[in-house]
C-alpha cells in the first residue's frame, strides 16, 4: 500500500525549473532515500511534501491527503526533522517533548507515556530533565527524531539527519531511524550525503538530478545495474579499444591517470584482462557502490556544500510555524 504517491510533481521559480515532474509512490513502512547534488531539488520536492511549499503543478498525496487541498491533514501525518537545528534549548528534553505533544494535540491522557516511550526509544531517559543546550549534538538530533515521532505520524522526514555528525554518532542515529520505522510502522523518507549511509539504511532510493528522478530501485539493484565488478588499472598508454572489445567488459573509463572497468565475475576475467594490457602498474579491484551508480548517473560526485536553495527552505518553515501545526 502506498503511504506516498506524486504525479508530475514540479516547482518554479520564475525560469528556474527546481522540480520537473517527479513521480514517486513509496509504500508503508518504507524507508525511502532522495538523493542527489546540491541544486538537484531534493529539499525542494520534500518542501512540498511537507506543504512548507506550494507545489507549481502536479499533484501528491501524503497517506491519502492531498498536498494543496488538504494541508491541515497532511501535517497532522508527517513528522519533519530539519537539517537546521530548531529545539529550544532553554526548555529540558522532557519540556521539548511536553511542548509538542500539545501543539500536535496529543491527548493528555496518554501525552506522559507517550513521552516515557519515545524517551526510552532514544536512550534520553537519564537526561530528560537537563536543559538542552546542554546535551551533545548527537543528543540534540536524537531528541529531534522523538520529537518528529511523537504524534505518531504515518511518515517522517528527515532532512540530512546526521549531516555533521561524528561516524560514531551518525552510527548510533542510524541505528535509532531504523528502530523507530521498524516500532513504529513509520515511513521514512530522507535525503542525505552520506552514499554508504542509504547504502545500509534504505529499502529504496531515488537518485535526482536536475529536478528530474534519474534512477529508482533497492540499492542493490542500483549497484547491479553498473555491469559487475570494478576493476581499476594505473597503467601506461593503455589500449582503450581493446579492453572494450573484451565480451566481459561492459563499460571502461579513464580517470586521472587510470583505467576503471566495469566487468562481469571478475575472479574469473581479471588474468586474462591483465595478459591483454601491458605495461600495468597498479591493480585494484572491488565491488561498486551507490556512489559509483551516482557519478555515473549525474557525473559528478555529492559534495558537502550549502544545502540548495536555503535561504528559501528558511523563509517558508518560518511561515509554516506562523501558520501553525
Amino acid at each position: 500500500m502506498a503511504i506516498i504517491e506524486t504525479r508530475a510533481l514540479s516547482k518554479t521559480y520564475g525560469r528556474i525549473e527546481a522540480v520537473r515532474g517527479i513521480d514517486l509512490s513509496i509504500g508503508k513502512g518504507e524507508i525511502f532515500g532522495l538523493l542527489g547534488p546540491n541544486g538537484a531539488g531534493k529539499t525542494t520536492t520534500i518542501g512540498m511534501l511537507c506543504t512548507i511549499i506550494r507545489p507549481t503543478s502536479g499533484t501528491a498525496t501524503i497517506n491519502g491527503h492531498d498536498i494543496v487541498k488538504e494541508p491541515g491533514e497532511v501535517r497532522r501525518s508527517v513528522g519533519i526533522v530539519f537539517q537546521d537545528p530548531t529545539l529550544d534549548t532553554v526548555l529540558t528534553g522532557r519540556e521539548n517533548l511536553i511542548l509538542h505533544a500539545r501543539l500536535y494535540g496529543v491527548p493528555a491522557g496518554v501525552r506522559e507515556e507517550r513521552i516515557e516511550a519515545i524517551l526510552e526509544l532514544v536512550d534520553l531517559k537519564d537526561r530528560a530533565d537537563d536543559i538542552t543546550r546542554t546535551y551533545s549534538g548527537g543528543m540534540r538530533r536524537r531528541l529531534e527524531l522523538a520529537r518528529g515521532l511523537l504524534h505518531r505520524p504515518a511518515v517522517l522526514f528527515l532532512d540530512e539527519p546526521t549531516l555533521g555528525l561524528d561516524p560514531q554518532t551518525r552510527a548510533r542515529t542510524w541505528d535509532y531511524i531504523r528502530k523507530m520505522a521498524q516500532n513504529e510502522k513509520t515511513t521514512v523518507v530522507l535525503t542525505t550525503h552520506y552514499m554508504e549511509e542509504a547504502e545500509q539504511v534504505c529499502d529504496r532510493v531515488g537518485v535526482i538530478d536536475h529536478g528530474r528522478i534519474i534512477a529508482l530501485g533497492p540499492p542493490e539493484e542500483l549497484k547491479q545495474s553498473l555491469g559487475g565488478y570494478m576493476v581499476v588499472l594505473r597503467v601506461r598508454d593503455p589500449p582503450l579499444d581493446k579492453i572494450r572489445a573484451l565480451p566481459y567488459v561492459s563499460e571502461v573509463k579513464e580517470v586521472g591517470g587510470t583505467v576503471e572497468i566495469s566487468m562481469k565475475e571478475a575472479h574469473l576475467h581479471l588474468p586474462d584482462l591483465l595478459s591483454k594490457v601491458p605495461n600495468v602498474e597498479c591493480v585494484e579491484t572491488r565491488v561498486p557502490t551507490l556512489n559509483d551508480v551516482f557519478i555515473k548517473l549525474t557525473g559528478r560526485d555529492i559534495r558537502e556544500e550549502e544545502t540548495e536553495d536555503s535561504g528559501g527552505w528558511v523563509e517558508s518553515v518560518a511561515r509554516y510555524r506562523q501558520r501553525g501545526k
